[in-house]
């Protein structure tokens, strides 16, 4: 037990400051974000959309991150992180609180749309700073520490969130999303200081660098479509899970949160002291990549049996294990691939990969469900992890011939 608590303490040494400082942002920002969550329930009880309106709705939301992913990657190799970061906080905490006053259906939809935009111009952004403030081989760990605080502030904010719309309804929960944004990236301000390279200095030194290479280099491509594969089938968590929870197990509300809520726990407890053994290891990226994409197909091939409630755990324990294996990996994929100065726009087409399989994933996942029922749609989305899988396998061979 004592070798355990020592392991697992030493998975957090080595750590800059600064990645602590970005770890207590999002931590504070993630726990602050109450209405995303809330929103299709918002939207049908509060606002009395039709299922159709809230899906439109959703796939503005989409758009708008696609967007501020490209936004973001792009301002960020021109200005850089530090400024991405803090203009888009804080004007995305603008936005929090304007949207409460938002009740037409256009309206939403062109207000989400910007939300998105300027909210998920941060995700490159804070992908570079990753880098910047990270030594190369503590880096998996880095992003392990910041997806550590995504989800442990993911664990507090949905359960605050529902207390406080029984005690007081769901306009103060854009008022805590908005506030919490710009306490969140004043305390960056404060405890984060830029870095001494600017990215005009970073572009002198590579003048002849193809600003387009990120889009003509053919194996960052395959990866970027693994990373829409494996969100496609991912996101299925938040959208058609629940509902198979409760029309084919009959599970309410609190035991739903009790299955989602398992995939935070292990997250926190397990993943810095797995990525620290798994880096000890020295095991190629691409292996990692690949593992995880198994993973996540058995996850939903082990839905195909609706008769045992209990392959409901077993299915979110390999889910969570994948994830805990592919966002870090993926993400650490991307960051050795991209080149120097063009990091914004490496790390926007990772984050673009991801937003647009937000677009897609609940709209396909629930018109397959509609037409043809669940059991095909797990045959579905475990077609996008076995296609993830084969693409990991020719990723691999690539990057062995140096490709």
């Amino acid at each position: 037990m004592k070798k355990l608590y020592f392991n697992y303490i030493e998975s957090f040494t080595g750590l800059s400051k600064d990645i602590w400082y970005l770890s207590l942002i999002s931590l504070v920002n993630r726990a602050g974000t109450m209405v995303i969550p809330f929103l299709s329930l918002y939207l049908k009880k509060d606002l009395g959309f039709t299922m159709n309106e809230i899906s439109w709705i959703f796939v503005f939301f989409g758009i708008g991150s696609v967007i501020g992913s490209w936004l973001g990657g792009k301002l960020t190799d021109i200005v850089g992180f530090y400024k991405v970061m803090i203009i888009s906080l804080f004007v995305t905490g603008l936005n929090f609180i304007a949207l409460q006053y938002i009740s037409s259906f256009w309206g939403l939809c062109i207000g989400i749309l910007v939300t998105m935009s300027i909210a998920d111009s941060f995700r490159p952004a804070v992908f570079v700073a990753i880098k910047a403030y990270s030594k190369p081989e503590n880096r998996t760990r880095s992003v392990g520490l910041i997806r550590l605080a995504i989800n442990a502030g993911m664990g507090i904010g949905p359960t605050l969130a529902g207390l406080l719309i029984v005690l007081k309804g769901y306009n103060l929960l854009f008022w805590i999303d908005g506030l919490t944004c710009i306490i969140s990236i004043i305390l960056f301000y404060y405890l984060v200081s830029d870095t001494k390279i600017k990215p005009s200095e970073t572009r002198l030194m590579h003048q002849n660098l193809d600003k387009n290479i990120v889009y003509k280099d053919f194996t960052f491509w395959i990866h970027s479509v693994i990373c829409f594969l494996f969100g496609m089938a991912f996101f299925q968590l938040f959208t058609t899970l629940p509902l198979y929870y409760d029309e084919m197990f009959q599970l309410n509300e609190f035991k739903i949160g009790v299955i989602l809520f398992l995939n935070v726990a292990i997250i926190v407890v397990f993943e810095m002291p797995l990525l620290n053994y798994l880096e000890k290891r020295l095991i190629p990226v691409t292996k990692h990549i690949i593992m995880s994409c198994v993973l996540l197909t058995l996850s939903f091939l082990v839905l195909y049996q609706n008769f045992w409630v209990g392959v409901l755990i077993i299915s979110i324990v390999l889910m969570t294990l994948s994830e805990m294996l592919g966002f870090p990996y993926t993400n650490k994929f991307a960051l050795q691939r991209a080149k120097e100065g063009l990091e914004g726009s490496y790390m926007a087409m990772y984050a673009m990969s991801f937003s647009l399989a937000h677009i897609f994933s609940p709209k396909i996942g629930l018109t397959v469900i509609d037409y043809f029922g669940y059991q095909v749609n797990w045959l579905v989305t475990a077609g996008y992890g076995l296609t993830a899988v084969i693409l990991s396998y020719w990723l691999h061979n690539r990057i062995k011939q140096n490709l």
